[in-house]
This record gives C-alpha cells, sequence and structure tokens, in this order.
C-alpha cells in the first residue's frame, strides 16, 4: 500500500491497541538480533529433462511486465519508512518528543520513518540505472498521493498545503516524473488526490485537481498510460479519505472520475479498483481477539461500481514488516509456503476478476517482499528467489504487469537509496528484463518446492527461449537436461543474507555513471547442467526453434 501495504494497513494494526506497540518492538529485536538458519532442502537432487523446442504459448505479457514504483512522498519530499539499521536504534525511543508529520498517519510511532528531501530525479546515476530497466511503467502513487495537493502555477511550493491536503507537489517535481520517465523510457501511471481538500462543501469529489495534473502534463509533452482512481480504496480512512467512506461512497467517486477519464484522457488506461489486503491473512501471529483489521471488500466495491475500469489492479504483499509488527523471517524466505503466497494472493484476485470484469487483464500495480517498507532482508539475496518467482508464476497465469515497490526508497527498494547501489533484486529484474521476452512459455515442470522452472521466449532472439531455473534447495545442487546449448547467467551470493550478488562467480557492480554495460554469460553444451544450491540460473537458447517464439 504504498506507505506501503500500506499505510492504510499499517495504521489499522498500529491503532488498534496500545499493546501492541511492545509486542511489534519485541517482534523487531527478535529478528534483528536472531541469526537465520537456513534449512529448505530436498531430499535428493532433482534431474528434470527439457525441450525447449516444443514448450506451447501459454500467453503474453505487457512489453513493460517488469516495472516499479516511486512514491508521492519522495517526489514532494517527507517522511517515509527508515531503513531498519536506523529504525532499531528508534525502538523504544517513543519518549524522545519527536513530533509526527503533518503528512504522516495518526497512530504511528513517529520514530519508524525517517524524512527525505525531494527525491533528485535528474541525477545522472538515478536515470541511467532506471533507463538500463526500460521499457518500464512508473507508477508515482502511494498513500500520500491521495491527500497530495498540486500546485498549478510555478511559483515555490506553498509553506502549508491547503485545508484538506497533507502535502503539495509543484509544476517543477512533476515536470521532474515527465523528464524521469522519458529518460527512462518508462510510461507513467498514477493515481489522484480524494482527501477532504479534493472535495466542495457537499463533500463531493471534483475534478480540479486531476484535471490540473492531466493538462499540464500534456502541455510539457508527457502523457498518463493509465491511473487509478486513488490508492488503496480498502483502506480508505488510513488512505486519507472522508469520515465514513465506503464501497457507496467509492463508487459515486469513481464514476464521476471515468467520465472525466474518458473525456480529458481517453488514451489513459482505467485500472482499479486497486484494493489491497485480502487474499492472504497479514494479521500478525498471535494477535489477540477483537483486534481483526477493519477494510473495505473488494467484492463490495465491484459490486458497487460494475465493470467500469478497463483493467483489474490490485496490490499484493505476503505480510507486513516488523515495523508493523509482521514475523517473517529470512529463515522462511526459500519455504514453499511463502513463496506461493503470491498465487494464493492472485487467485483471490482473479477470482473477482472473473466475477465482476470476465475477460479484462490484471495489473499488478504495487508489491514487494512486505508492506510498511520490507523487512531487512528485502535488500538481500535470498529475497530475489521470490521476487524472481512472483514474475515467473504471475507471467504463466496471465498478469500483464508487475510493478515493485520501490525503485530507491527504504529497505524494499530495489536500489540503496543513500548510494543508489543496486540490490539483488536489481539485477534480478535487469536479467530478467535483457533475457526474458513477452510470450510466456509451458515449461511442463512441476512447481515443487524447491526447485521451479518457468520459461520466456527469448528476447530479441527469433526462435530462441530462455528457461529461468530457481535452486531454493540450500544444500543440494539440481540436475537440469537440455536438448540444446545455451548461454547460462548464474546469480549466487558468497552468503544468502548478502547485499552483493555474484554472475557465474563474478560480482556485479554498475559504473559510476549507472551503466551496466553488456553481461556476459556462460556458454554451456546440451546435456546435464548442474544448478548449485541457493542459486538462479537464466539459460538463453538461442537455437531452440520454438515456432511460438518466431518473430515476423
Amino acid at each position: 500500500m504504498a506507505l506501503n501495504a500500506s499505510y492504510g494497513l499499517a495504521m489499522a494494526l498500529r491503532m488498534a491497541s496500545t499493546r501492541k506497540c511492545f509486542y511489534s518492538h519485541a517482534l523487531l529485536w527478535a529478528a534483528i538480533t536472531s541469526v537465520p538458519v537456513f534449512t529448505v532442502s530436498a531430499q535428493q537432487p532433482s534431474s528434470l529433462s527439457l525441450d525447449p523446442s516444443k514448450m506451447p504459448k501459454l500467453g503474453t505479457v505487457d512489453p513493460r511486465y517488469v516495472s516499479y514504483n516511486i512514491e508521492m512522498v519522495e517526489i514532494t519530499g517527507g517522511r517515509f519508512w527508515k531503513p531498519y539499521k536506523s529504525a532499531v536504534e528508534a525502538q523504544g525511543a517513543d519518549k524522545s518528543g519527536t513530533p509526527p508529520d503533518a503528512n504522516q498517519q495518526v497512530g504511528m510511532n513517529p520514530n519508524l520513518f525517517q524524512y527525505r528531501p525531494p527525491i533528485d530525479l535528474s541525477n545522472p546515476r538515478l536515470r541511467k540505472l532506471a533507463q538500463e530497466l526500460g521499457p518500464s511503467y512508473v507508477r508515482v502513487s502511494g498513500t500520500w498521493q491521495n491527500s497530495t495537493f498540486f500546485q498549478n502555477n510555478d511559483n515555490p511550493a506553498m509553506a502549508e498545503p491547503p485545508k484538506g491536503f497533507r502535502a503539495v507537489a509543484t509544476r517543477a517535481q512533476w515536470k521532474g516524473v515527465v523528464d524521469f520517465a522519458r529518460a527512462a523510457d518508462d510510461r507513467i501511471v498514477t493515481s489522484f488526490a480524494i482527501s477532504p481538500g479534493a472535495r466542495d462543501t457537499d463533500g463531493v469529489w471534483t475534478q480540479a485537481q486531476a484535471h490540473a495534473i492531466l493538462d499540464y502534463t500534456k502541455s510539457i509533452g508527457g502523457n498518463i498510460a493509465a491511473a487509478e482512481f486513488m490508492n488503496e480504496p480498502t483502506f480508505p480512512g488510513p488512505g486519507g479519505a472522508p469520515a465514513g467512506y465506503d464501497a457507496a461512497a467509492f463508487a459515486k467517486d469513481a464514476k464521476v472520475f471515468e467520465a472525466f477519464l474518458r473525456k480529458e484522457s481517453p488514451q489513459t488506461t482505467f485500472l482499479g479498483p486497486g484494493g489491497v489486503g485480502e487474499g492472504v491473512s497479514l494479521a500478525p501471529a498471535g494477535m489477540p481477539a477483537g483486534m481483526a483489521m477493519k477494510l473495505l471488500l473488494t467484492d463490495d466495491l465491484m459490486k458497487a461500481t460494475g465493470p467500469i475500469f478497463d483493467a483489474f489492479s490490485y496490490h499484493f504483499y505476503g505480510t507486513i514488516s516488523h515495523r508493523c509488527m509482521g514475523s517473517m523471517t529470512a529463515d522462511k524466505a526459500l519455504t514453499a509456503e511463502w513463496l506461493d503466497r503470491t498465487d494464493t494472493g492472485e487467485k483471490f484476485y482473479a477470482d473477482l476478476r472473473d466475477k465482476f470484469m470476465p475477460g479484462k487483464s490484471m495489473w499488478l500495480t504495487e508489491t514487494a517482499e512486505a508492506a510498511c517498507g520490507g523487512d531487512q532482508f528485502a535488500a538481500e539475496f535470498v529475497d530475489t528467489f521470490r521476487f524472481l518467482n512472483q514474475l515467473g508464476t504471475l507471467a504463466q497465469k496471465g498478469v500483464q504487469v508487475v510493478m515493485h515497490n520501490t525503485l530507491a526508497s527504504s529497505d524494499y527498494g530495489l536500489l540503496n537509496e543513500d548510494t543508489l547501489e543496486p540490490r539483488p533484486n536489481y539485477w534480478a529484474a535487469l536479467l530478467w528484463k535483457r533475457t526474458m521476452g513477452s510470450v510466456v512459455l509451458d515449461p511442463d515442470a512441476p512447481k515443487d518446492q524447491p526447485f521451479r522452472i518457468y520459461a520466456h521466449c527469448a528476447m530479441e532472439k527469433r526462435g530462441g527461449v530462455t528457461i529461468l531455473a530457481l535452486n531454493a534447495d540450500t544444500e543440494h545442487e539440481q540436475l537440469l537436461t537440455l536438448s540444446k546449448p545455451a548461454e547460462r547467467y548464474t546469480l549466487t551470493a558468497t552468503a544468502l543474507t548478502s547485499g552483493q550478488v555474484l554472475l557465474n562467480g563474478a560480482e556485479l557492480k554498475a559504473e559510476a555513471d549507472g551503466s551496466v554495460g553488456p553481461l556476459k554469460g556462460e556458454h554451456v553444451r546440451s546435456g546435464v547442467i548442474h544448478l548449485a544450491p541457493s542459486s538462479v540460473s537464466f539459460l538463453v537458447i538461442p537455437s531452440a526453434h520454438n515456432e511460438s517464439c518466431t518473430v515476423n
């Protein structure tokens, strides 16, 4: 959720009872002081034979399938999730007198956040690293966007936002988004303000703010590729909506917005409803009875709106971070139960899509390891298995776009926000972009933990196939027999909790200017390939001669 997954979810948990503050601190301390023990292992190595030439086509995904978020609070500057090394020091410091920010949800411990100045989207290194991931969508939204005022003039940012808003975005800041998207070969996805300030005296949502952003974007040569009406309507109160906001209110607003969007920006894909917090349980283990989270149901939202959206969007987090009382630990990160939560969440929302919007595509517009900034291991190699498994399985299910949260903020950022050094998931995304095309194939391979296989037509190689092999077994190698030779790109790390990743044994590093250059593969002959424990391999097979992969 963009404060994420959510600010709404985070606040709902934090406000339920003061008893939970002690509970969350205890969980966080336990997580930091414990040493992960990885024991995921198969009884014996798996042996699998694959013929890439005969893999049938399952479908296609958007060419910008792997995409990312930049939070609106990063654009305007504000308090976002504090990285864990700092957050740990802040535990128990509630009496320090740190005041909550005006643009911070009530009920949240201020020490869990840290202020960031507006992100410099003109930074050449940041732009180059983003460009390496292109083409992508960049979603600029999040919980803060629900209450951000767009100052539609060229004056410096006003000192205080207008009544009913919590933050201010200037023309210069939004132009930075448009220029960044152009430089990185991105297309912009966003949402709009829905807080009391965006409404008339009767509380009815008005199009003034949305109109201003669309008009200004057009005036500087940009466009909005897709938009959700608001961020995460399943948590409206914590998300800045008026008191008492319900499914009927959302439907009324969304229908007004639809008419506006069709007229003013008909090329923009209308995404919705964009719910979060369903499909898997995010409530912390041991949460006292009677403290369950309250949220609007996507089922009720869709009943109220009807099929007004062009594509069905949802957000997904397998858990909440320790900041918000979650209990996920790195030693569980390779288990089938954890990896399969993506499928559970997708099925929940796909069933709703089929019920209310049959035949429409699905977009996952916000996701990461955990809501509330991610756990510390979200920045480590161990999370790469979740990330790539998520991309592989959702592509097989027809999800068109997956937007990772975030590009460069907090622990789940693809880049370290201070140094802009790529993290393991950045390299995983880059290899996906360079090797996996938009045509999804069926490898006819079991998805039993710990060995998982996915396949796509190879990027820019006529008739070629790329196989993604995940060996999450920490003790045993796996055996894969290929009928054709391949170029092998294997990611490993000196430890699963490492923030650095190796490609075929050599550490991956970006240049000072953010460029990466060609990633060198290792040629392997047809026959048996040995896949090391705790490794990820992209196997590009140019001579597969798969008829589904021929391009006119």
